[in-house]
This record gives structure tokens, sequence and C-alpha cells, in this order.
């Protein structure tokens, strides 16, 4: 591994803020964006003028930074993006923002997600229009119009090829549910057995109800400046190790030569390599869970356990909150509710500062959190995060 990096640890999150979490929030995606920042700016110890740049991604379903811009009253914003895309991107931002700040041009960078993806733009749903037919043209002949199809394919080539059960999903399910029973913030915290996973209904083969993520109403937003100003901030600062982020995967799983390989794959040794860290480090991980599957082949992809052995590894109790890697210590996207991957960052930085009372991960130094792994849009992104001193 790389002796050195320049990022390393020169850049950290010092606040976090989120809304409540739920299936019809009644208000719109400015006022929970704004609700978010100024959540996490009040974490961080700071007033909204401190502010010189945001950050988001979204697909359509969200406020661009400029408006929330004008609702927080910053007139001069150095650092600004806007950026297209999901899942992938949500750690992606984080890490560019991290760079923006070490190269001087900006100091405080917010990054946010406020979506309604419950109540109004519905991304599991399949009468959204066909809007791109460059991509559609090579999906809709095969039935492939939501993620839930486009994962699914990639699960049960899993299945065939290395043996991954039904309860080995269902493990990571059930895994979750225990989590977020101690989390106040999730959506869904009432025990779920494994025989509850096995009645549960079918969404797409091999997927039931409890292998897919919570569409949500909610907003997550990080603060994120230097690591030298951060020490002077209300919190422990939480310092960022490690970014990576991009992969050369096609767009879709139907188009990538062996599915049972995310771009994950492709980014964890760029990831451990700039943060001097390999995969026995890490301490605890939130690992993107907009399906179970998705979780089974990151643990193999980041390293965690052999390529293969994600389902052993899962029903092993390797997961599990006293476990030798505690994943998703929140219950995820599949209980706590899905923000498109910033709650995994706020809950790590939770853990890094021994914030997260009951779910508290002993001695938790070290953290990954990861992005979606690639079978939608080709890329992945993650973090490697630290506790200060």
């Amino acid at each position: 591994m790389s002796s050195s990096s320049p990022l390393r640890d020169q850049v950290a999150i010092v606040g976090i803020g989120c809304t409540e979490f739920s299936k019809d929030s009644g208000v719109s995606t400015l006022t929970l964006g704004t609700r978010a920042i100024l959540a996490a700016l009040d974490d961080a110890g700071l007033p909204p003028e401190k502010l010189d740049g945001l950050a988001t991604f979204r697909v359509g379903d969200s406020v661009l930074p400029a408006i929330v811009a004008q609702t927080l009253g910053l007139r001069d914003l150095r650092y600004y993006v806007d950026q297209f895309g999901g899942g992938s991107v949500s750690h992606s931002i984080v890490g560019q923002a991290a760079l923006a700040i070490h190269a001087g041009i900006a100091d405080y960078v917010v990054c946010y997600r406020a979506l309604n993806a419950r109540s109004e733009f519905r991304m599991g749903g399949t009468g959204r229009p066909l809007v791109d037919a460059v991509e559609t043209q090579y999906q809709a002949p095969y039935g492939y119009f939501v993620p839930p199809q486009q994962f699914a394919m990639a699960a049960r080539t899993h299945m065939e090829k290395y043996g991954t059960t039904e309860a080995q999903l269902g493990k990571v399910a059930v895994t979750q549910r225990a989590h977020a029973a101690d989390n106040e913030r999730a959506m869904m915290r009432e025990p779920i057995s494994l025989d509850d996973y096995l009645a549960s209904r079918w969404v797409v083969e091999p997927f039931r109800l409890f292998d897919c993520c919570l569409e949500t109403d909610g907003a997550v937003a990080l603060v994120v400046t230097s690591a030298e100003r951060a020490r002077d901030l209300r919190k422990p600062p939480v310092l960022i190790s490690g970014a990576a982020w991009g992969s050369g995967q096609t767009l879709y799983s139907n188009q990538q030569p062996d599915t049972t390989r995310s771009a994950a794959a492709d980014v964890a040794p760029r990831l451990y390599a700039m943060a001097g860290v390999g995969p026995t480090d890490i301490d605890v991980a939130q690992i993107y869970d907009c399906f179970t599957y998705s979780v089974i082949v990151q643990l193999e992809d980041y390293g965690f356990c052999e390529k293969g052995e994600g389902g052993p590894f899962v029903e092993s109790g390797a997961t599990a909150a006293g476990g030798p890697i505690p994943v998703n210590t929140h219950g995820g996207f599949l209980s706590e509710g899905y923000v498109h991957g910033l709650n995994h960052v706020y809950e790590c930085v939770s853990q890094l500062r021994g914030e997260a009372g009951v779910r508290q991960v002993e001695g938790a130094e070290v953290g990954l959190s990861t992005a979606q792994p690639g079978y939608i849009a080709g890329n992945a992104s993650a973090l490697v995060l630290r506790r200060d001193g």
C-alpha cells in the first residue's frame, strides 16, 4: 500500500444532520434539505454564513443547490456541485468536496441529499416515462425497467455460481432489522425472523419484500472542512482517510461480463491504498444495501471474505452486533430508510465519534462507508473514515 497520500486525514466531517425518515414528509425537498443542513451546521457549531460550498446529487428528484443557497442567504459560493446520479455517486461528492477544501477552493462545504422518494418520485415504480431511449433500448426488451430487476439478475447469477441461498439473503435483512430496533431514526424497528422473511411476498425473484430497501422521504447533510479548522469546532472531527470512485463497468448489469463482481472491486484497492489500511483494519462498515445481495457482493469485493463466500460470511453472524465486522449498525436502507447513501456516512460518523448509543461498536476507530456498487450506474464510490487522535 502507498505509504502516504496528500489527502489522507487532511479533511474532516465536522457536522451531521438529518430529518425524520418517513413515507410522507408533507413538505418539499427544499424544506427537507434546508432542515438537514441547518441541523448539520448546528451539530458543527457553525452559522450558515460560514458556508462557501454546497454539493448534492440527484436524478431529477430534488432541489438545486442554488435554491438552497438562496434560502440560506448565501451570496458567494466558491464551490458548487449539482451532480446527476443516484446512490453510486453519494460518496464521491464527499470526496470531491474534500479535494476542493484541500486545494483551497472552499473552506466549509455541505454535502446533502434531499428527496421525497416515497410520496413523490418513486424510483421503484414501472410507470415512469422511459426518458432515455439510448439506455432503455437495451433494457426494455428484456423486461428491465427498475432497480430490483437489475439487482435480482446479478443475485441469481451469484446463487447459481456460488451456492448463495435465500436464507443467506434473509440473514442480511434479519440482522439489519435487529440493529434498527435500537435506532430511533429507523422507519422499521419491529424484529423479523428468518421465517418472517421467507413468508414475505415476492417482488422479483430471488428478492422478497424484506430484500428491498425502503422508499423514503427524508434528507441528510454533512459539513466538511479542513482537519486544522475542524479541531476548533464543537464536535470531535472524523477524518477522511480515503476516498475513491469510478470504474470501467458498463452501465447495467445485463451488459457486464461477470455480474458476481461489482464495480466496488475496482474501487476498493485504490480506496485502501489512499487510506493506508486494509479490510482487517475496518472496525465498522456501512455497506450500501439497496438490496440484500448488495451487502453480500460488497463484503466480497471490499475484501472481508473471499469471492463467493459472502453468503456464508453473513450467515455466520460476522456482520451482527458483536461480530468481527458489524455492518449497517443503524439498520441500513432495509430498515432505517433510504437516502441514497448519505445516511450511511451519518451513521459511520456517529460510530467513530462514539455517539451511537446502544448501537455503539466498542473501540471503533476506522470505518468504511460505501455507495451503490455499480449494477445500475456502472460506477461506485466509498470512503474510509477515521476517528481523530
